[in-house]
């Protein structure tokens, strides 16, 4: 058995840079910073390594979950924000490379608009977390971890 560290791979899709700004009646003040602070320290206690990637591009996003099986990672965590009702090609990146993956959202996607309701990354995903707010993450990642 190797004493490495399983390591996680954060992915955040369009707008999760604005977190904080955006719409904080929905998704709270949390900025992005403080959102990775808060995820590196409970990695920290879950004896994981973690890194981030964030992007507003659907490729981007698409060449990062490629990139993790390149780069041996045990896990992801995505919020892949408004792509999560429209991409296709997460999907089949997801299922792709084999990794398992849990999707988070910070909201509810199902207690929202109808559009919100369909996510076609889930059927890729060891697990989703939604409406829980960033401790969403921490949920997610505690889950990659086990």
């Amino acid at each position: 058995m190797s004493n490495e560290k399983k390591s996680i791979l954060v992915i955040n899709g369009p707008n999760m840079n604005l977190l904080g700004i955006r719409q904080p009646e929905i998704y709270g003040n949390t900025d992005y910073v403080d959102l990775e602070d808060m995820i590196t320290a409970e990695a920290e206690r879950l004896g994981v390594t973690v890194s981030f990637f964030q992007s507003n591009h659907e490729g981007d996003l698409v060449d990062a979950i490629q990139q993790a099986y390149f780069d041996k990672v045990d896990g992801i965590l995505i919020n892949p924000g408004a792509y999560t009702h429209t991409s296709i090609a997460l999907l089949d990146a997801v299922k792709s490379v084999g990794i398992p993956t849990v999707e988070v959202h910070i909201s509810d996607p199902d207690a929202r608009e109808e559009f919100r309701h369909v996510s076609y990354i889930r059927d890729a995903c060891i697990g989703s977390i939604r409406g829980r707010g960033v401790q969403g993450y921490l949920a997610g990642l505690k889950l990659l971890a086990e």
